[in-house]
C-alpha cells in the first residue's frame, strides 16, 4: 500500500519528485504474490489500483541502490540495517518520522488481521505522506 500511495502522491509533484522511482519491499514478503484482498480494497477506496501488484523480497541490492529507505516499525528499520551491516546508515526513516514526536511514529501492519485494520494502516500512511513529500523536497531540488 506504501509504494502505491507516495508513487500517487508524488505525480502531483514537479520534477525531479515526481521522476523518483518508487519500490516496496518486505522483510518477510516472499517474492511474487499478489497483494491480500484486504489490502487491495483499502486502495480502491481512495482510488487507488493494487490489483497488479506483486510482493519483493528485500535484498541488500534493493537497499544499496536506494537514495532513502522508509520502513513502517523502528523493528523494519533494524532489520535493514542489519541487512547493509550499518546501523549509522542516515538513508533509514520512519515513514511517519517527519510528523513529529507528538505522533504515534510507528505503521502497524495489518497482515491477517481484518479490513478496519487495513483501513487504519491506509490512513495512518496517508497522513505521514505530505510530511514525507516535504523531507524529500528539502534532499532533492526542487523549483516551486
Amino acid at each position: 500500500m506504501a509504494e502505491r500511495l507516495v508513487r500517487h502522491a508524488l505525480q502531483a509533484e514537479r520534477a525531479p519528485l515526481n521522476q523518483l522511482q518508487v519500490k516496496s519491499a518486505g522483510i518477510s514478503a516472499d517474492h511474487g504474490y499478489k497483494a491480500s484482498a484486504n489490502s487491495v480494497a483499502a486502495l480502491k477506496k481512495v482510488g487507488i489500483d493494487l490489483n497488479d501488484h506483486q510482493t519483493t523480497h528485500l535484498t541488500e541490492s534493493l537497499l544499496q541502490e536506494a537514495d532513502y529507505i522508509f520502513g513502517m516499525t523502528q523493528g523494519h528499520l533494524d532489520s535493514m540495517s542489519y541487512v547493509l551491516r550499518d546501523s549509522t546508515d542516515n538513508r533509514f526513516h520512519l515513514m511517519r518520522g517527519f510528523l513529529g514526536a507528538e505522533n504515534d511514529l510507528e505503521i502497524p501492519d495489518p497482515f491477517g488481521r481484518g479490513f478496519s485494520d487495513y483501513e487504519f494502516t491506509r490512513d495512518s500512511m496517508v497522513e505521514a505522506i505530505p510530511s514525507l513529500i516535504e523531507f524529500l523536497k528539502s534532499q532533492y531540488s526542487y523549483s516551486k
